[in-house]
């Protein structure tokens, strides 16, 4: 990875985009401790790392905004979830449908619908958001019209916040290195880094050294096995008919495809975790005298409990099956091999390679989904037999977003280096 980065570095166009990447992310750091007016940051903070389950699990994603009061406190959630909602509209009802298959303009058209969606969500977020701050007294105004306008400036900043966040994300896609969102989220997560080792330290100070020694070597063992994982793959071979075109004769190699075991990497815990926090912070923003039904329901929500883990682990698998499913069409695969004169040893060209293609592929993505959602739910389910280690809960999400996001950033570098050195290879 460091001698890729070195490479990359070594290409002007490349580190011209590495640094424009880096200035955004400063940016974004910046608004992340930038507080909105009206908050008192200080009992935020103090308050929501007290008694707030949801303020730390969701302060991981925005890194430590929420906790702030940033005006980046709602961090990429509404841009995920807006973007969730048109893939799923894309797939359910026919006109999303049809304009997704319309190259470049349908995605110029479902865009603007995303960040259209991304700024309601913000809105709605935010307002969810202040609700919460004036029920716990942390607003520095008292008064009916005051709370009113700072509700109104409040919600405003942070739907703005979410807009400008996403407007970023998208800048490093057209002038950065790419992935922009996620670039984000890893950097958010990231920033979080230090407080994680002071609680190790804490912990071996504690008298723990033994488990503080076992989590850190299981992090090690994890990120190897998330590397293996995004790099394993299965290759279907291929072989091209020889065809003559005037004097010169093509085809007639041997290849194969290359199917990743973890073709949708971290999206499936993105969506995830993005749509599971909605109980959790609806949970947080509610604390009824007496608990009904409804509140019992949320609260079996909880980020360290078994319900939200067999959830969170079905609803992994579930949105890696829908992502793949989004990705990749078996029958186009397999009309571009005939189109090529390329046909699956053993298998007939047309139906039954997009069969076959199909049934590879609903294989390969239980597999990759199983060893996500382990990795995912394993230091929960790790919390559960160790109160004391509780707050690790969403170790293994986090984890794998940064491995995940750092490899497809090394991915984008090495794929643009091959680009801006062809001639080389053909050489």
């Amino acid at each position: 990875m460091l001698e890729t980065i070195k490479n990359a570095w070594k290409v002007a166009d490349l580190r011209k985009k590495i640094l424009f990447t880096l200035f955004i992310i400063l940016i974004f750091r910046i608004g992340s401790v930038i507080p909105v007016p009206f908050i008192d940051p200080v009992a935020l903070g103090k308050t929501m790392s007290e008694s707030n389950v949801f303020g730390s699990y969701f302060s991981t994603f925005t890194g430590g905004a929420l906790q702030y009061g940033a005006i980046f406190a709602m961090g990429v959630t509404p841009y995920i979830n807006s973007s969730i909602i048109m893939q799923l509209l894309t797939v359910a009802i026919p006109y999303y449908e049809r304009i997704s298959k319309e190259g470049e303009e349908g995605r110029k058209i479902i865009a603007k619908h995303t960040r259209v969606a991304t700024v309601i969500l913000g809105i709605i977020q935010g307002l969810a958001f202040y609700i919460y701050l004036n029920r716990s007294n942390l607003l520095k105004i008292s008064g009916t019209f005051a709370e009113w306008f700072a509700g109104f400036v409040i919600v405003l900043t942070l739907a703005a916040g979410s807009a400008l966040v996403m407007w970023l994300g998208e800048q490093i896609d057209e002038k950065g290195i790419g992935n922009g969102i996620s670039i984000l989220l890893f950097a958010g997560i990231l920033s979080r880094f230090p407080d994680a080792v002071g609680q190790l330290i804490a912990w071996w100070q504690a008298g723990e050294p033994i488990a503080t020694v076992l989590i850190v070597v299981v992090f090690l063992l994890v990120i190897a096995f998330i590397v293996w994982m995004t790099n394993a793959e299965r290759r279907l071979p291929v072989q091209y008919a020889k065809r003559v075109v005037g004097r010169k004769m093509y085809g007639g190699q041997n290849t194969h495809i290359p199917i990743k075991v973890n073709m949708s990497g971290v999206m499936p815990i993105i969506f995830a975790s993005s749509i599971l926090m909605i109980p959790t912070m609806v949970l947080s923003f509610w604390n009824p005298k007496e608990p009904n039904w409804f509140y019992k329901i949320l609260s079996m929500f909880s980020t360290q409990g078994v319900f939200y883990a067999v959830l969170y682990f079905a609803m992994i698998i579930a949105f890696a099956y829908f992502y793949v499913t989004i990705q990749y069409n078996p029958v186009e695969m397999a009309n571009n091999l005939r189109k090529n004169s390329g046909s699956i040893p053993g298998i007939r060209p047309g139906q039954s390679t997009a069969d076959f293609i199909k049934r590879v592929l609903s294989r390969i993505t239980l597999i990759g989904a199983i060893c996500l959602s382990v990795v995912a739910v394993g230091p929960i389910l790790f919390g559960l037999f160790s109160p004391a280690f509780a707050n690790i809960s969403i170790g293994g999400t986090s984890v794998l977003i940064v491995v995940g996001v750092a490899l497809e950033i090394v991915n984008n570098l090495e794929s643009q280096m091959m680009m801006r050195h062809y001639k080389g290879f053909l050489d």
